[in-house]
């Protein structure tokens, strides 16, 4: 039987290592102050401002959609149109980290 997926601990790996994963998902992103703003992958964002992570807590918004989130693992979910689970899997595989959960299919 498999466990639960441990959203805490998947997050607070991702929050350790967060520059290095907002580089792999954002790249090109531009670090001022708390925040990292980048391209939004997801639309034909043209210009840095709109699309802002905070460094520190990975709470993120686009100001143009009003598309947000609160968590490493919400981001994924949004650039990777997927659900948080599978989201929560991507970014554990991207960390190495070892983690329970079922996938489906």
């Amino acid at each position: 039987m498999n466990s639960a997926l441990d959203f805490d601990k998947i997050n607070a790996a991702a929050l350790a290592a967060f520059p290095a994963v907002l580089n792999r998902l954002l790249p090109g992103g531009k670090t001022i102050g708390r925040e990292v703003l980048a391209l939004n992958p997801r639309r034909a964002d043209r210009r840095l401002g709109s699309f802002k992570v905070n460094r520190f807590n990975g709470k993120w918004c686009d100001f143009a959609t009003r598309d947000k989130g609160g968590d490493p693992v919400s981001l994924v979910a949004y650039l990777a149109e997927v659900s948080q689970g599978e989201a929560a899997r991507l970014l554990a595989q991207m960390l190495g980290l070892e983690i329970g959960g079922r996938r489906n299919g």
